[in-house]
């Protein structure tokens, strides 16, 4: 599969464990050298901003999609290539899934869970069949994915859920798990 562009769902907030950054300005940087155009929520704070100025220091594409309602919130990134201000969270996500080749996710709160699910969603239902990434970055997402387990030995998911979500722990297996 060409790969030329990578949605990245991630938390507008740092977190309270420094990995994430790091994880995060690591991932943009190594998205800019493989000249991976980054797609993204469109924010300059938290681990968006980190990855979406990581992937700018380093040469690389940054599309971000901001909602006319987080444009306060979320301080949009005016250093970034593309800049593109939508109606609401509903096209948000739409046009992000539509200008990406797979998604990877990072930490991240509500609105991070709501696009992995979402898509996860979309993956299950053949709308598209873009690979996921979860980046668990410092064991971040362990009870989730074990919840996920749970959910698939309880009968609640229509396939295996390791066909859908590929868990990774750190940025460069991340990328490697889409090439």
């Amino acid at each position: 599969m060409q790969l030329n562009s990578i949605a990245v769902f991630c938390g507008s907030k740092s977190g309270a464990n420094s990995l994430y950054e790091q994880h995060a300005y690591a991932l943009g940087k190594i998205m800019a050298e493989r000249k991976i155009v980054l797609v993204y929520g469109g924010g300059n704070k938290g681990l968006m901003g980190a990855i979406a100025n990581a992937a700018m220091d380093n040469g690389g594409e940054v599309i971000g999609v901001i909602p006319k309602l987080l444009l306060a919130w979320e301080h949009q990134h005016e250093g970034i290539t593309d800049l593109r201000v939508v109606e609401d969270m509903h096209v948000r996500k739409k046009m992000i899934y539509e200008l990406c080749d797979a998604a990877i996710v990072l930490p991240g709160g509500n609105g991070t869970l709501d696009e992995l699910f979402e898509m996860l969603t979309w993956n299950t239902l053949n709308i598209h069949n873009k690979k996921i990434v979860l980046l668990n970055s410092g064991g971040f997402y362990d009870h989730m994915v074990e919840h996920i387990k749970t959910m698939s030995e309880q009968g609640f998911l229509y396939n295996d859920w390791k066909e859908r979500l590929i868990v990774c722990d750190d940025p460069e297996s991340a990328i490697a798990s889409l090439v």
